[in-house]
């Protein structure tokens, strides 16, 4: 090949091509270098790369010589003093010619415009975040103005999934037309995929990568053109989505780095709601052991007394008459214990749900209460989704405070819309101590301990259940349980 054909291939070029002898002076160049840099080919046959360039450019050398190939990132210094940020990269020459080095060098302006860009939204999510003045609700609108503005769409919201509810938490908007607290059906939305598929959905043009969903009212009412979300985990459950989306759909895709960014939001976000969770049921561990020391303090002090004075009676008295008193306050604070044990357990998370039918379960719990001659009626047909072991928890808690506490003689199961009740034909529960018939340590008998009804509402509250005390049918007391 020619030199002039070699010459025409360089010139062809649209990096700029630099050819080095071993000092890394310049012995070669195309019209690309010419006109990049400003120089005439006098002044490049005259030029190092150190006048080229400016930043690393010893250690690039050494590094050619050393290893035979280099990277140099600095700025290209022009003819009228402009600097330019610059890639270039060299390779050893293993022929005879008198360039030991060769290498091609392009403008990285638009790179490295782009990292200082990225580098500045980082910086700014970590002062967010990091802000210890700032609350977490104040934190997620600081980011989704923040991403809205990186992402250049009109809406950011961070949204719960309930069932088939969409409801938007958190909004930052250019308009009025959402707002928080606002409640959708989810099926309306792209966060629905998003949540199902627990995995990001990346929508630059919805009628190009996702026509199926131009049917869904978010595009078809909303204009929701283009999307961008991720899901928000609590524990191993998607509480909701994360998500940035506009009216204009986008020619190309959501870049790496805008996905990059979105998952980092709401990964934070998840890390946030799992924590206030795990602080919130501490807070409730620590009331829990308040009222346990409490409780064990004040009921089981009199038993304990109880038993003290027997002892000491039937030693001064010889009469052994006195340790049956004893034996009964054992018996007593033993009650006492398991009741506390059960309470314990009673706030423990749900285990598996399964569909449990009421009628078996409740004659099944029935066979393990002393029921002292009472007669279970069980009138219902439903079956209900709970974990069975808690199930049987409550309804053996409920029987039990019929017949010891209301005195009852028929115990009967029956359905309610949305849920069942118990109800007996015993005393009753006065009206002005329903509300705390089912706080700890309350009870309306002189010797209850206030913990059976308090079992039952934890197991409720467990399964989102609302549980109610009312009159019975037949004059006693109805413990309702229904969806919250």
């Amino acid at each position: 090949m020619s030199d002039a054909t070699e010459s025409a291939l360089l010139d062809a070029l649209d990096d700029v091509f630099l050819a080095l002898d071993a000092d890394g002076n310049v012995v070669a160049w195309n019209r690309a270098a010419r006109e990049a840099t400003g120089y005439t080919n006098d002044e490049l046959a005259g030029a190092t790369l150190g006048d080229l360039f400016d930043g690393g450019v010893d250690d690039a050398v050494a590094a050619l010589r050393d290893a035979g190939t280099a990277v140099l990132d600095a700025d290209l210094v022009t003819a009228d003093g402009r600097r330019v940020p610059y890639e270039f990269e060299a390779n050893r020459v293993d022929d005879d010619s008198r360039a030991a080095f060769a290498g091609v060098g392009r403008d990285v302006t638009g790179q490295r415009s782009r990292a200082e860009t990225r580098e500045r939204v980082l910086r700014e999510m970590y002062e967010i975040i990091a802000d210890r003045e700032r609350s977490f609700a104040e934190k997620v609108e600081a980011l989704l103005a923040l991403g809205r503005d990186e992402l250049g769409t009109e809406y950011g919201t961070l949204s719960r999934v309930e069932g088939d509810d969409y409801v938007f938490e958190f909004v930052a908007a250019a308009d009025d037309s959402i707002r928080a607290g606002d409640v959708v059906p989810v099926s309306a939305t792209n966060c629905e995929r998003t949540a199902s598929e627990e995995e990001t959905l990346v929508l630059g043009d919805v009628a190009r990568d996702a026509p199926e969903a131009t049917d869904r009212t978010g595009y078809t009412d909303w204009g929701v053109s283009c999307y961008i979300g991720a899901p928000v985990f609590v524990g191993d459950d998607v509480y909701g989505t994360f998500c940035f989306y506009g009216t204009t759909a986008r020619d190309d895709q959501f870049t790496d780095w805008e996905v990059t960014l979105v998952d980092l939001m709401s990964r934070w976000v998840s890390y946030e709601l799992q924590r206030d969770r795990a602080t919130e049921r501490l807070q409730r561990q620590n009331e829990r052991l308040a009222e346990f020391a409490s409780m064990v303090s004040h009921d089981l002090r009199n038993p304990m007394g109880v038993v003290e004075g027997s002892l000491e009676l039937a030693a001064d008295t010889g009469d052994l008459d006195h340790l049956d008193r004893a034996r009964d306050a054992l018996d007593r604070m033993n009650e006492l214990v398991d009741d506390l044990l059960a309470l314990a357990r009673s706030d423990a998370p749900l285990g598996e749900t399964e569909t449990v039918d009421l009628a078996s379960c409740s004659r099944e719990c029935w066979a393990n209460v002393p029921t002292a001659g009472a007669t279970l009626v069980v009138e219902t047909t439903r079956s209900v989704d709970a974990d069975p072991t808690r199930l049987r928890q409550l309804l053996q808690n409920v029987f039990r405070n019929a017949i010891e506490h209301g005195d009852a003689a028929t115990v009967t199961v029956g359905d309610l819309d949305g849920g069942f009740y118990v109800a007996d034909d015993g005393g009753g529960v006065p009206e002005e101590e329903r509300q705390r018939v089912f706080e700890r340590g309350f009870s309306t008998a002189a010797d209850g301990t206030g913990v059976g009804l308090a079992i039952v509402a934890d197991v409720a509250r467990a399964h989102d259940w609302a549980v109610a005390v009312t009159d019975g049918a037949s004059g006693g007391a109805r413990v309702e349980v229904t969806d919250d």
